[in-house]
């Protein structure tokens, strides 16, 4: 009696032990995709470059996801867990640590000679090129700063080692709990951990959101010479403030599960074994294994019954064509996750703060409710695997006609003078590249490569005061209020003003642009709430439609195939494409490419909708496949056999067993 009080003590601090890790997990997640503009914007880099960066986790999990996933289960996967989160947590603090090696931001290398000099050029028909563009000494002594950039390979390796840590928490931990999970009860604590654990989301998009607003050398610089604003595309928040406190959190995770036994249902008597055929067979070799004397023959042996594992996997045809379904819809989600946060900022005008706010406040905990929510109904309804293969069809269906409502809602393009308009801000252009200079500024010897973007008072964008042929400029107490006076580009538009002026930062966008942007947060909130509610379903899927002793090894195959192709690649591709939209790039002290200053904003939600609405449509194909699959296959069989996972009790092979001294106690899971 004692030793099962203490199993059931153990189950539940298993259970509080894994919420507060999967709780650090998708925190760790959600602050590497919420913090991927500032980090594009600190260390200089392109979108598909950041996505290969995102990718660094699912890399790291690569490593080891099957091979833990397998013999891990024979190991004792608690302290595995233990050891993954400490792994874990020790990527998150070395994803912060290029901060402490580099210098100071540079927010304006385009425009500023020396870091303490903080002018900007203004119109003047006396001044030449030479004045404005940064002397040939001052880029070799830039680019000798420039080589900084390169610790975003820190970045990459931080998020790599945590992918590593996360590999055994995921397919060890489910099985763990889908071992002492009373029948028909694993969909409901699977649904339960993953609703809780979405606490992790909202307290990093809290983090984001408030360190967001926090300049990125603070306590270092004097906050009052900062001339930008988190609105500006060149701020970057304390990005790595956040990467320090979920590394902490994920360390401190670990330690109950050093303390918890190898199998929850000890004694013999109360373990839950299943007595297929092929169960027997592996116990059996399991036993012969133990008592060779060769460790070299105890390996092949082991090795043989993982290729007759992968065989059984790989050869059923349920398991591929869910495989592929998931493959489209993982990856979909993944790379709309990856930018969404860029995608709000160029659409909508946004900050980092304020996308992360709304989204962790708002659309995290609709999802949370929608895991409970889908679990609960899969248990209620008592739904069958091809009952749960169609609840899945149908949320899926739903969330992508919501999704496909997002394209009523694309603002159109930023007025910007000199990429989307002419400088005298009179007509559009069909082309940003190389748009000729007006009248108004053509004897200002600007500079073009400049990105010191000012908003008029005729609501046009400039890329510069000088651009905008200002001649005169006041309120340099405050750097932030810095206005400039008689542009000649803003009298040229036809506006009229007293002072023709411009001011610092972008123009926000208009107020239909504003009105979408709250319809956009509401079909978020809907459209994550009926994703969320079939996410119980995909794994229920999984399970159920292979052997129950290969229920560990097949979630390690499975993600190992959905983060190769999907967490890996759907960055990196969905990056690709986005920096096609962009129409303005920094330039670095070297007078390389930077990060994109700006985008094409109706390409942009075209590319970005467009192929994730398209990944989804192909999953739905899929799943009318899965569906017709499965009816084929269980059809006229006992339904509560597939509830079970095909866990049958075959009482004649009960007695046979009995007879041949083989028989072995159940409990049904």
């Amino acid at each position: 009696m004692e030793t099962w009080w203490r199993l059931v003590v153990a189950q539940k601090i298993f259970l509080i032990a894994m919420t507060f890790s999967f709780t650090c997990k998708a925190l760790g997640g959600v602050l590497m995709k919420s913090s991927l503009t500032q980090i594009e914007r600190r260390f200089e880099i392109s979108s598909s470059l950041s996505g290969i960066i995102d990718g660094g986790f699912e890399i790291g999990n690569l490593f080891v996801i099957v091979f833990v996933s397998y013999f891990g289960s024979k190991l004792h996967r608690p302290k595995l867990i233990g050891i993954g989160s400490v792994i874990m947590g020790a990527g998150g603090i070395l994803t912060a640590l290029p901060h402490f090696f580099m210098g100071y931001y540079r927010y304006s290398t385009e425009t500023n000679n020396d870091a303490e000099e903080d002018s900007i050029a203004t119109c003047s028909v006396n001044q030449t090129l030479s004045f404005t563009r940064t002397p040939p000494e001052i880029v070799e002594k830039g680019c000798e700063r420039a080589s900084e950039s390169y610790y975003w390979i820190y970045v990459l390796m931080g998020n790599m080692l945590r992918g590593i840590g996360e590999t055994p928490i995921v397919p060890l931990g489910m099985s763990y709990i889908d071992d002492f999970a009373k029948e028909g009860n694993s969909s409901v604590y699977i649904g339960t951990l993953h609703a809780i654990a979405m606490i992790g989301p909202i307290i990093g998009f809290l983090l984001v959101s408030v360190f967001a607003k926090m300049y990125v050398d603070i306590g270092f610089v004097d906050l009052s010479t900062i001339r930008i604003t988190p609105t500006d595309s060149r701020w970057v928040g304390a990005w790595w403030l956040s990467f320090l406190v979920s590394g902490l959190l994920s360390i401190l995770s670990s330690i109950p599960f050093f303390f918890l036994p190898k199998n929850p249902n000890i004694p013999q008597k109360e373990r839950k074994i299943s007595i297929s055929s092929h169960t027997l067979k592996t116990n059996k070799e399991n036993h012969q294994t133990d008592n060779l004397a060769s460790h070299g023959q105890r390996g092949t042996i082991q090795m043989s019954g993982f290729l007759t594992s992968m065989k059984s996997i790989l050869t059923n045809h349920i398991f591929i064509i869910y495989l592929c379904l998931t493959l489209l819809h993982f990856s979909s989600f993944i790379g709309t996750f990856t930018y969404i946060f860029k995608y709000i900022e160029q659409q909508y005008g946004q900050s980092a703060s304020e996308a992360n706010f709304l989204l962790g406040m708002i659309t995290v905990p609709t999802m949370a409710i929608g895991m409970f929510l889908g679990g609960y109904i899969i248990k209620k309804l008592k739904l069958t695997v091809i009952g749960i293969g169609k609840f899945s069809f149908l949320t899926s269906s739903v969330s992508l006609l919501l999704y496909v409502s997002y394209y009523a809602l694309i603002c159109e393009n930023k007025s910007i003078a000199g990429l989307t308009m002419t400088y005298d801000g009179v007509n559009q252009v069909t082309s940003h590249i190389d748009v000729p200079l007006s009248y108004c500024n053509s004897d200002c010897n600007c500079d073009k490569s400049q990105w010191e973007p000012v908003c008029g008072d005729n609501g046009i964008t400039y890329l510069s005061p000088c651009l905008a042929g200002c001649k005169s400029s006041g309120g340099y107490q405050n750097p932030n209020n810095t206005v400039f006076y008689n542009c000649s580009c803003v009298e040229a538009s036809g506006f009229q003003s007293r002072n023709y002026s411009v001011h610092l930062g972008e123009c926000p966008r208009d107020d239909d642009c504003k009105r979408k942007y709250y319809i956009y947060i509401a079909v978020q909130v809907l459209q994550s709430f009926c994703t969320s509610i079939g996410s119980s379903s995909f794994i229920m899927l999984l399970m159920k439609n292979v052997q129950p002793e290969l229920k560990s090894l097949a979630m390690g195959f499975h993600a190992l195939i959905i983060r190769a192709l999907g967490g890996i690649l759907a960055p990196i591709y969905f990056g690709a494409l986005i920096d096609k939209t962009c129409i303005k790039w920094s330039v670095t002290n070297c007078g390389a490419r930077g990060t994109c200053r700006t985008y094409n904003s109706t390409l942009f939600g075209n590319i970005y909708l467009g192929l994730s609405s398209s990944l989804r449509f192909l999953a739905l194909i899929f799943y009318v496949i899965l569906i017709y699959a499965m009816k084929k296959k269980y059809e006229g069989k006992d339904t509560k056999a597939m509830e079970n996972g095909g866990k049958v009790t075959d009482e004649a092979k009960l007695e046979s067993l009995s007879n041949n001294g083989h028989l072995v106690n159940e409990t049904r899971i």
